[in-house]
């Protein structure tokens, strides 16, 4: 193909070159267009804007695929785990088995917050969300650590391994005594023989650091959610993270801001919203029939079905389907909210309906169910999405810091007031 395109605006044209990714997406750089003619494009809310170049996560949403780092997702899911998928993620090969021990002893190592960070989550209101607390406590850790937190990037970058492996580590440390101190408990010690995500439950629910009691379906099922939550491509927080990092901001900053955009209902709040639809029909006295057939006529919005980006199958959601059962077999957890969504699931994937519009139940519908089976509160689900994300947002971060570009700053077109002149006081 060309290398390049024209734009024709009147009677003049501009030669703009063409970039090709290396899975044969295409874009066509309109960078040089302003300083050319003094245009600019327009494309409210980036929709069909590439932001950037990214080596991490690649989406083809009409096929339903997802990769990281070139790995198919059904790949790391089956064979990996959220650790080893985050060290991918960052580094963008897969570790070694002497650069995975070494990952984790440096996760494990952090796991215990320094008492200032406990002191700035305890002062924080109590009606506080926790997306709230979590960005405040990161804040808080980079005043912990100011050596790993100078936005100097290439101080930063030095001590990256550290910083990264200290928020993965301390982001369910963060979670977990905002929970405990909401119920007047201490936070159990983190127990360095057990994985990730037992250490978590245990942290959360645990009286003491055993974890020994908790099936390893749940503790699988918790390691996906996070595994398949690790990245994905240019999305609100993602982007808003990279945004900061732009700026020369630290680590803990960018992140703090990819957790107040993750915050927001249309973002990182699907899954609460799942729940929220399920107890509304259960407190209808519907077993799901009348609000599928009202979704039909458009009067309610079936929620964790479909996807923005996916025009197929959630392949996040096929993966966490099968482990959502698991867990809830080895749980024993049965109710009339579950047996609701069972319900909407089995119709949505053969109603003709939903079929013929590819409203499949997404990765949102499978993991609320999973987060409230295992007890957390309904307002901790985005805290889960959170975690989940935190090796994404580093990546970005780290891909930001080590290309070294200009500062991020987007265009508008202005609709206000044209000139006016200014009017005394008393003349108003």
């Amino acid at each position: 193909m060309e290398n390049d395109a024209t734009l024709t605006i009147g009677e003049n044209a501009y030669a703009l070159n063409i970039i090709e990714g290396t899975e044969s997406e295409k874009a066509v750089d309109i960078s040089s267009l302003r300083k050319q003619s003094k245009f600019i494009t327009f494309d409210d809310g980036y929709g069909n804007t590439g932001s950037c170049e990214s080596s991490v996560t690649f989406i083809d949403g009409d096929k339903g695929i997802l990769r990281y780092r070139g790995f198919d997702i059904a790949d790391l899911a089956t064979s990996s785990n959220f650790l080893e998928t985050s060290y991918l993620v960052i580094y963008g090969e897969l570790p070694s088995a002497n650069e995975l021990d070494l990952f984790k002893e440096r996760v494990y190592k952090f796991a215990k917050l320094p008492d200032e960070v406990i002191s700035a989550i305890h002062a924080q209101p109590k009606n506080s969300h926790p997306m709230g607390v979590l960005a405040a406590g990161l804040q808080s850790l980079g005043g912990a650590y100011p050596h790993y937190c100078t936005n100097d990037r290439k101080a930063d970058l030095d001590c990256f391994d550290e910083s990264a492996a200290l928020i993965i580590s301390t982001v369910r440390t963060i979670a977990a005594t905002r929970h405990r101190f909401l119920l007047n408990e201490g936070v159990p010690e983190s127990n360095p023989t057990a994985s990730y995500c037992q250490n978590f439950l245990s942290m959360m629910f645990g009286n003491d650091s055993s974890s020994e009691d908790i099936p390893a379906s749940v503790i699988n099922a918790l390691d996906l959610i996070f595994l398949l939550h690790a990245d994905h491509e240019q999305n609100c927080s993602t982007s808003t993270c990279r945004m900061i990092a732009s700026g020369g901001a630290n680590p803990f900053a960018s992140l703090a801001g990819g957790v107040s955009a993750l915050w927001g209902p249309l973002h990182g709040g699907a899954n609460m919203a799942v729940i929220k639809m399920l107890n509304q029909i259960h407190d209808a006295g519907d077993d799901g029939s009348r609000f599928i057939e009202s979704a039909k006529q458009g009067k309610t919005r079936l929620m964790g079905f479909g996807h923005r980006v996916y025009r197929n199958y959630d392949p996040r959601a096929k993966i966490l389907k099968s482990a959502c059962d698991d867990a809830l077999e080895a749980l024993g957890v049965s109710s009339p909210i579950l047996e609701i969504a069972r319900r909407l699931e089995e119709e949505a994937l053969k109603d003709p309906y939903f079929v013929e519009r590819k409203l499949y139940p997404n990765v949102d519908f499978y993991s609320g169910i999973i987060l409230q089976a295992l007890g957390f509160p309904t307002d901790m689900f985005t805290v889960l999405f959170a975690i989940g994300r935190t090796p994404g947002w580093l990546a970005h971060w780290k891909e930001i810091a080590e290309t070294g570009k200009k500062i991020h700053r987007p265009r508008q077109i202005y609709q206000g007031s044209p000139l006016r002149p200014y009017s005394a006081l008393e003349k108003r």
